[in-house]
C-alpha cells in the first residue's frame, strides 16, 4: 500500500481532485483470454448435454455460459473499454463527496454510505455509495484506467478514508 506525504495528501483533501480515465486495452486482452474460453467451454457442455439424455443439465449449463458472456461483456465494455454509457470516465475526490462522470455524460455524485473496497492483488478498487436520490451505485476502477501508476496510488491514497 501506498505510504505517501501525510501533508501532501491532507492538502488533497481541503480541495478536489481529479483523475480522467483511459482505456485500458491490456486489461481487455486479459479479460478476453479469460471469458471466451469460458463461455465457449460452457456452451460445449451445453451442447453435449441438451443433444444426450440430460436436458436439465444442457439448460444449466446453458445458464452458464450466458451469465459468464454477459459479465464478461459488461466487463470489457463498461470497465475496460468505457464504450457503455453509464462507464464513468472521471473520478473526482472532493472532501464531502465522490463525482464521477459518466462516458453519457452525466455527473454522479455519491454523498452517502461511501466505501472504497480495495483489491488485495492492487489491481482495481471498488467505490459504492448513495447518490443525491438515494440510489445505490457501485463502480469498479482497474489500474490500466489511470494514465499512469503514480496516479493509481494518489487515488487510493485519497479513497482510504472511506474504508469501513
Amino acid at each position: 500500500m501506498v505510504t505517501g506525504n501525510r501533508a501532501m495528501i491532507d492538502k488533497h483533501l481541503t480541495e478536489s481532485t481529479q483523475f480522467r480515465f483511459v482505456k485500458d486495452r491490456n486489461g481487455m486482452v486479459w479479460d478476453l483470454m479469460l471469458y471466451i474460453p469460458t463461455v465457449v467451454a460452457l456452451g460445449s457442455i451445453a451442447s453435449s448435454f441438451w443433444y444426450g439424455d440430460d436436458n436439465s443439465m444442457g439448460y444449466l449449463f446453458f445458464f452458464l455460459a450466458c451469465f459468464f458472456f454477459i459479465a464478461g461483456f459488461n466487463r470489457v465494455m463498461k470497465t475496460r473499454l468505457m464504450l457503455l454509457p453509464s462507464a464513468p470516465v472521471s473520478l473526482e475526490i472532493g472532501e464531502q463527496n465522490l463525482g464521477l462522470v459518466q462516458r453519457n455524460g452525466i455527473q454522479v455524485n455519491l454523498v452517502k454510505n461511501l466505501r472504497y473496497y480495495p483489491d488485495y492483488s492492487g489491481k482495481s478498487f471498488g467505490i459504492s455509495g448513495l447518490d443525491g436520490t438515494g440510489k445505490q451505485l457501485q463502480f469498479v476502477i482497474h489500474k490500466g484506467q489511470f494514465t499512469n501508476f503514480s496516479q493509481f496510488e494518489s487515488a487510493q491514497a485519497l479513497l482510504k478514508r472511506y474504508v469501513k
